[in-house]
């Protein structure tokens, strides 16, 4: 395993080299995910069913949108040294080429589309910590699927990230269906995202 070292990063260096052998290193329960979030490492539950349709739900068309050296991928690590930051997402849309095949975590700045599913739990992390932090790795393009937002379930695509804030693109509830924008084009119906 070759690990992202300052020698990617030479901007954090030793900070950046601990954190990443401490998430390497850490044990939690099976199917728990282990994040770090503004260099503090957070452990959530494993992914409930509902989460796992919409990934499902969401996946599909993608694939039928994509180029073919795209891939839309869970569980995938996604390396933010600027804010001391792994996030692992629901989803994550990114060029095969700045996959890691002998590391663990893949450069944040690659991704073109990032879905975070919020439990109640960790919500706030989704709307806020990561939200910004998409924002400034410049991730074009940041989908909220929040069952438990404030006014009920909803779907909040952010994009035209500038430092660490995104502009609103659209906003629907649970039922109605997305438009993602180019490069994807696509809108996806989120009836089944009521209930598994």
């Amino acid at each position: 395993m070759i690990p992202l070292t300052a020698e990617h990063y030479p901007q954090e260096g030793r900070v950046w080299d601990a954190l990443v052998r401490i998430w390497e290193d850490t044990e939690a329960p099976e199917g728990c995910m282990v994040e770090i979030i503004d260099g503090v490492i957070t452990v959530a539950p494993p992914r409930g069913t509902l989460q796992n349709v919409i990934v499902g739900k969401l996946q599909r068309p993608l694939y039928s949108v994509m180029p073919d050296d795209w891939g839309a991928y869970q569980r995938l690590g996604l390396a933010l040294p600027a804010r001391h930051g792994i996030y692992v997402p629901h989803l994550v849309v990114v060029p095969k080429a700045a996959l890691s095949m002998t590391g663990h975590v893949t450069p944040i700045a690659a991704a073109q589309l990032v879905v975070e599913i919020p439990s109640e739990t960790n919500a706030v992390h989704a709307r806020t910590q990561k939200r910004a932090g998409y924002a400034c790795a410049g991730v074009p393009l940041y989908l909220l699927v929040d069952k438990w937002a404030p006014s009920g379930p909803a779907l909040t695509l952010y994009g035209e990230p500038e430092g660490d804030a995104y502009r609103t693109r659209s906003a629907t509830k649970f039922g109605e269906p997305i438009h993602l924008p180019d490069p994807f084009g696509v809108t996806i119906g989120t009836d089944a995202f009521l209930s598994p």
